[in-house]
């Protein structure tokens, strides 16, 4: 007697379809324990993850040595090793450069800040007073309430500042972490050719040849727009950070460390972190002048349209090939979902999804209905 095999029969594909309708909703249901499960499952291998990521990071850089520095240089089999500590010694050094030079900026910044505080509070109700909004504006009920709080923030920020800045000190494990995450990252960019052509094997034998393939290609141009995305992301926080600071030192404003930093970190964050880094900046020079958050502002909105519509044209090329709307969707879910992380990755997690839809999706389901371009 002659069988089918089980995906040929007729209730096949109805089967599945309800199978994956059934763990989808159960999954939705249940989308609180799931989270905390994987984050606890992911706790036990977060230095081996931040390793991973770590490897990931430096690997353009060491893959820069390698191709381009050291291509001529016959080095044999230590070239890509002599690549790799050379890649992290010079991302070490950039790191310890930064924090040597923004750290004592940012302390200095902070305890002045929280020092004057009471002072800047009172010059912002002068200038109030004196404002065509004076009519509208309760400034003995806004004073009462700004000294109050004010006077709470300064309190708490001068009692507690030994403290905060001795447990940032003492987070021994924290740092540990690190330490093991860089030494594992080490290791696995050092065994990264190996690794990949294991994987690679494993793969092949596992999948036909039409699926390796498709895989292959997968893989590569997700590696493409992530390492593309990372060092454009990178790049164009650097610029924006740098000319805000040449900005603030040439009209002499305060806190050119500690908002510059803001401001190009926040730039990172798609579509809302400009405008975040923008506020948060102003807000702190209104109470110091606010003139110097009216300029500030205005120089934000410039900074912010030549940065969306030159510079990041320019670093991105168009290379992720991702609308608008699919971006803000993204950070939209993504951040309510997964938090900064998922905000973070949002574009290259949409440009991802868009070229598997248009590239993957579309193709294959054109083809089962039998439609042409």
């Amino acid at each position: 007697m002659n069988y089918k095999r089980l995906s040929e029969k007729k209730w096949y594909n109805g089967a599945v379809i309800v199978c994956i309708g059934v763990a989808f909703y159960v999954l939705l249901t249940n989308l609180g324990t799931v989270f905390s499960v994987l984050k606890t499952f992911i706790g036990y291998f977060k230095p081996v993850i931040l390793g991973m990521v770590f490897s990931y990071i430096i690997s353009p850089l060491a893959k820069f040595f390698y191709y381009r520095v050291f291509k001529m240089m016959k080095l044999g089999n230590t070239r890509w090793y002599v690549s790799v500590v050379l890649a992290f010694l010079l991302a070490l050094l950039v790191v310890l450069l930064l924090a040597g030079t923004l750290i004592p900026q940012l302390l200095q910044s902070i305890m002045l800040f929280s020092e004057n505080i009471d002072e800047y509070s009172r010059s912002l109700i002068r200038f109030l007073e004196n404002s065509p909004l004076r009519d509208f504006i309760d400034t003995n009920g806004m004073e009462t309430i700004s000294q109050n709080a004010m006077s709470s923030i300064s309190s708490f920020v001068k009692e507690n500042s030994g403290s905060i800045l001795s447990l940032a000190a003492n987070s021994g494990k924290g740092i540990l972490t690190t330490v093991i995450s860089l030494i594992l990252a080490i290791y696995l960019l050092l065994d990264s050719r190996r690794l990949a052509a294991w994987s690679k094997r494993l793969i092949r034998a596992l999948l036909p040849m039409d699926a390796y393939e498709l895989y292959l290609d997968f893989t590569l141009r997700c590696d493409t727009i992530l390492v593309s995305y990372l060092v454009q992301s990178l790049l164009d926080s650097l610029i924006v950070g740098g000319v805000c600071a040449i900005f603030m030192a040439v009209c002499r404003m305060p806190y050119i460390g500690l908002i510059s930093v803001v401001v190009g970190a926040t730039n990172l964050i798609p579509n809302f972190g400009p405008i975040i880094g923008g506020v948060i900046g102003a807000f702190i020079l209104l109470l110091v002048n606010p003139m110097y958050a009216l300029m500030f502002s205005i120089f934000c909105v410039i900074l912010q349209f030549c940065d969306g519509y030159i510079l990041k044209p320019k670093l991105f090329s168009n290379s992720l090939g991702v609308s608008g709307l699919a971006i803000l969707v993204s950070t939209i879910v993504l951040g309510n979902m997964f938090g900064i992380i998922g905000i973070l990755l949002s574009i290259p997690i949409a440009a991802v999804l868009s070229f598997v839809y248009n590239d993957y999706f579309l193709p294959w389901l054109e083809k089962r209905r039998h439609i042409t371009k």
